[in-house]
């Protein structure tokens, strides 16, 4: 319990227990206030607080976060955006402004002092410019830091010099929501074989380190022939903030699809290898998604194999 409480010893200052006169004030003397949905999980969470401290900047207005959203992001990051409670939010005549996936150039004048951003955001165009401060913002607590570094050297044994990969494997719900809703497939082994080849071929000492919500799959489909493959499925070590810092403290990263791969892959710098193309052309996720703005230019993309959602042929 005690890690925890240290988290939030030094949350920045909420808005929670000011007075009317206090609020009157800080309309007149303030940048506005600007805030933004806390939807989703972890990676749709750190999306939105990487896109409200960008946008917010951008058109000189203080942001501030929703206490659903500290929630989720204070015991793991030493997040510095204040949090907008709810007794002085609905106070507030904030006015709502809804955003598509990526950044679009009406965004860099969105009218109003007081304004509620809305949607899913999770591209690097909104905030690439200023990647540096985002990588501060998601700054892990020193106890994940160093179960996710105690975790590495542990796999690691007697090896030295070794490469980190850290890999994703979305599948839960993607399971099925992807072929029944998206038109689209999940990563399977031979993705995985792919990519995994391809650090093992680069490099030398490559230690996999994987993270999944399907870690049986793993398990049953991940070559481990070689022995440099390790799953992070400690009951005692094994939640979405653990993973997140196993993985962002590898030095490449392999991700399937989803957000949570994503931040991982940007927080680590190193090389990443994505699975790309993963729908139909006909697929309604393309209306929402766009693969140019999900992944950055030097990424590598794997093209997903889509015979899965192709008709089958019958013979005569």
């Amino acid at each position: 319990m005690e890690k925890y409480l240290q988290c939030f010893r030094n949350v920045p200052m909420t808005l929670e227990n000011k007075t009317e006169k206090d609020f009157e004030r800080m309309k007149i003397s303030s940048k506005g206030i600007w805030t933004i949905n806390s939807i989703g999980r972890l990676g749709n969470q750190m999306g939105e607080y990487a896109t409200l401290y960008a946008l917010a900047k951008l058109n000189g207005h203080q942001a501030y976060i929703l206490p659903a959203m500290a929630n989720y992001l204070c015991p793991i990051f030493k997040i510095t955006l204040p949090t907008l409670h709810d007794s002085v939010r609905n106070k507030i005549p904030l006015k709502g402004y809804n955003l598509h996936d990526w950044m679009d150039d009406q965004y860099r004048s969105i009218p109003g002092d007081y304004v509620s951003l809305s949607g899913y955001p999770c591209s690097w165009t909104f905030y690439h410019h200023i990647r540096e401060e985002i990588r501060r913002e998601f700054t892990f607590h020193d106890f994940l830091k160093e179960q996710a570094n105690a975790f590495l050297r542990r796999i690691a044994g007697k090896r030295k010099n070794v490469t980190y990969v850290g890999v994703h494997v979305r599948r839960g719900d993607y399971i099925h929501v992807m072929p029944n809703v998206w038109k689209g497939v999940i990563a399977d082994k031979k993705y995985l074989d792919t990519a995994m080849a391809y650090f093992r071929n680069k490099y030398k000492n490559v230690i996999f380190a994987v993270t999944s919500n399907g870690m049986d799959w793993c398990k049953e489909n991940i070559d481990n022939s070689e022995g440099d493959v390790f799953f992070s499925d400690d009951p005692k070590q094994s939640s979405p903030a653990d993973d997140i810092a196993i993985l962002a403290h590898c030095n490449h990263t392999i991700m399937t699809i989803g957000t949570f791969g994503y931040w991982a892959g940007y927080l680590v710098g190193g090389e990443t290898i994505y699975l790309t193309n993963f729908t139909l052309p006909e697929s309604p996720f393309l209306k929402l998604f766009k693969y140019e703005a999900a992944f950055l230019p030097q990424w590598i993309g794997i093209p997903a194999d889509l015979s899965p959602l192709l008709p089958k042929k019958t013979s005569n």
